[in-house]
């Protein structure tokens, strides 16, 4: 019997912990994976026999004993239709995580890690790139653009010492796709560093990885010291660059400059990183997940990649299911699927059976995509079609009860913050749209301020230096595009419509109120009265819209108008 217990960020986050000691409390072998994507139902714990896999989620502690002792008849193991959730999906990224154990390489090489690297070696670079252009693998982190183009540009730059770098500055809300994929499958990162390098002619690569990620780091570290024992880094050295954190380093010339020790900030191009990036040596930069699909593509060759997908969009991409969504968490799907099969056939609808509203895709560059475009193609073309980006994979889902002019203003608010204020239609630009969009959402919107938005936005589009700027809108965009009427009813009737905008609701005691006086204790400014087995009432001098008497209410005898 082998025990694998779901060791990521999300399992920990869980308690996974607790459950590897009660383990070893017990004198049980623990074996440690990554993520297999249902985070929502961590922790996970899988156990192989010789005739079939049990998988137990939501383990705790007190439960450990009893599943070890029967494993077929536990409360926790997991139901018919959780296990269908990977039947929907096609991992080609994910393949490994969930599997292997990330913190040992000779299980990586054991189900035929470095192979690909080994079978390059011998081959000349032009011939890898060929194969990597019948892929027709685009970059994973956001822009979509073909990978061996890339790397050719790099390759054919005079200079050296030239270098590869991997952008796992993660930065998107809602987005952990790089973050799994390092904890869990981090030889394949680094398989696909050590390709690219071959093919560019690197004798240095670097991990750029955000210092948010305790557990990617060690992880990527221990796997780089285990290929350095392995004398797989005989041609290359490779080193982990911790950044701060800052989204304008998701940019790849800002992330130069941070790697350069200089303030992480945008610069003009051309020339690009692939003719003067890293020191002014050429660079070549892909995110993780595009550094991951390398290796497969190179062992299994380009149609193994290009039967899924689509023509302009081959392959799969690794999304981030959150939100309003009943399974969070990672899902891999060809490209091309509808966004119906990704939020209700693999994320199972909408918590509460709520009414589906939009799904934010590409994070605070993105947009948001309504209920009718839901049968929309998950590629390049089609979300870019709809004023949204596939982005690095960001999904966060959103139902009826989503305001949509706060979501515009939390995004935005996002991007103004980070803006390193290199340019002035950035710096100010997204500054005087989120103040527009603050009075909107407190009750002081006035007429044009649609309008404004929209002038202001397509301003600081054309205007910005880097794709920070220029995608910053894109949510504000999108969200007056397909949800207009929700901004005229704030500015025009002073309603919000989700009745999410604190200063836009009141709060009022229908008939149904019995007297019991728990919304008067729960209230924190003295504004609810009356007398015991009496109607109350809400003095709105003294409300502060805080919803306290709403949620203690057991008799829906409170209305929000």
């Amino acid at each position: 019997m082998r025990v694998v217990v779901g060791a990521s960020s999300c399992g920990y986050a869980a308690g996974a912990q607790k459950v590897i000691d009660e383990l070893n409390k017990i004198h049980i072998p623990v074996n440690l994976t990554g993520c297999v994507g249902m985070c929502h139902l961590e922790p996970i714990v899988d156990i192989y026999t010789d005739d079939d896999m049990y998988r137990f989620v939501h383990v705790q502690p007190d439960q450990v004993e009893g599943i070890i002792r029967d494993l077929s008849d536990s409360p926790s193991l997991i139901k018919p239709e959780d296990s269908q959730i990977l039947a929907g999906q096609k991992r080609i990224v994910l393949r490994n995580c969930g599997v292997i154990n990330p913190e040992r390489i000779e299980d990586y090489i054991a189900i035929g890690g470095y192979k690909a690297y080994q079978a390059v070696r011998e081959m000349e670079p032009d011939q890898v790139i060929d194969i990597i252009k019948q892929s027709g693998l685009r970059g994973r982190g956001g822009a979509g653009f073909p990978t061996w183009f890339k790397l050719n540009a790099a390759k054919n730059s005079p200079g050296k010492p030239k270098t590869m770098v991997c952008n796992a500055d993660e930065g998107d809300p809602g987005a952990f796709m790089d973050r799994s994929i390092m904890e869990g499958d981090p030889h394949a990162v680094i398989e696909g560093m050590l390709i690219g390098a071959h093919v560019i002619g690197a004798d240095e690569g670097i991990f750029y990885i955000r210092a948010e990620y305790p557990l990617s780091i060690r992880r990527m570290q221990l796997a780089i010291d285990q290929a350095k024992e392995h004398g797989l880094l005989d041609q290359i050295s490779l080193r982990i660059k911790a950044g701060a954190g800052a989204f304008v380093c998701g940019e790849e010339t800002a992330l130069i400059a941070s790697l350069e020790g200089e303030r992480g900030m945008p610069r003009l191009k051309p020339p690009f990183p692939a003719q003067k990036g890293y020191f002014g040596n050429p660079t070549n930069i892909n995110n993780v997940e595009t550094l991951a699909n390398i290796p497969f593509i190179i062992k299994n060759d380009a149609q193994a990649f290009t039967q899924y997908g689509t023509e302009k969009s081959p392959g799969t991409k690794v999304f981030a299911l959150t939100g309003k969504v009943k399974k969070g968490g990672l899902v891999e799907v060809p490209m091309g699927v509808p966004l119906r099969h990704v939020i209700y056939d693999i994320g199972g609808g909408i918590i509460g059976d709520r009414d589906f509203k939009a799904v934010q895709m590409g994070g605070p560059s993105g947009g948001c995509i309504p209920k009718e475009l839901l049968d929309t193609p998950v590629d390049y073309e089609h979300i870019t079609q709809t004023g949204a980006i596939v982005g690095s994979g960001g999904m966060v889902v959103m139902d009826d009860t989503t305001c949509m002019v706060e979501m515009a203003r939390f995004f935005l608010n996002f991007t103004c913050n980070e803006s390193c204020g290199k340019c002035t239609y950035c710096r100010v630009g997204t500054k005087r749209m989120l103040e527009i969009l603050d009075r909107i959402t407190k009750g002081q919107g006035k007429k044009g301020d649609i309008e404004l938005l929209e002038e202001l936005s397509l301003k600081v589009k054309e205007g910005s230096l880097c794709g920070l700027g220029q995608t910053a809108p894109n949510p504000v965009l999108t969200t007056i595009r397909y949800f207009r009427e929700e901004y005229e009813a704030h500015i025009n009737d002073k309603k919000c419509p989700a009745k999410q905008c604190p200063e836009l609701l009141t709060y009022l005691i229908n008939d149904n109120c019995i007297g019991c006086t728990a919304c008067a204790k729960a209230c924190p400014t003295g504004a609810i009265s009356g007398s015991l087995k009496e109607k109350h009432l809400i003095d709105q001098t003294k409300c502060i819209k805080c919803g306290a008497c709403y949620n203690r209410c057991r008799f829906n005898a409170i209305d929000v108008n």
